[in-house]
């Protein structure tokens, strides 16, 4: 009787053995891709902004009593992305600086604008996007 115990765990230990070595291998799910990071990908300037808050005609040259917007594209996601925008005019003199904090999760749009109802005063004006802090893109323009 022991023998035939002794043979029977023997083919069930065996029988264990053969079914592991003889199963595929189970291979991971591929990892997936983790979304891009949140950033600037264009700025446009103009006198007219749309709904989508896109400029209607790009520009770089406006007239004293315009309203000139920024449309910032961005791409990407983020929990918050913090946009800020500083105009100055031709020396540096600040002119306006407002942020605006988004939580893209893909393509996104954002406006700034600036106005003066007694109009600008001719020159050169630059406008510095930065992204939590970090430069993000300048964009020169004149008024005329």
């Amino acid at each position: 009787m022991r023998i035939a115990l002794s043979l029977a765990l023997a083919a069930l230990l065996f029988a264990c053995g053969r079914s592991e070595t003889s199963a595929p291998p189970v291979s991971a799910p591929p990892p997936s891709a983790a979304p891009a990071p949140a950033r600037v990908a264009a700025i446009e300037l103009g006198n007219a902004i749309g709904s989508d808050k896109r400029v209607t005609a790009a520009a770089d040259a406006f007239a004293p009593a315009d309203t000139i917007y920024a449309s910032i594209a961005t791409e990407g996601s983020s929990p918050s992305l913090t946009l800020t925008a500083r105009w100055t005019y031709e020396d540096g003199q600040l002119v306006n600086e407002t942020s605006e904090t988004i939580a893209p999760t893909g393509p996104a749009t954002t406006e700034f604008h600036i106005a003066k109802p007694d109009g600008f005063p001719p020159g050169r004006y630059t406008l510095v996007i930065t992204a939590n802090g970090e430069p993000a893109g300048t964009r020169q323009f004149e008024v005329r």
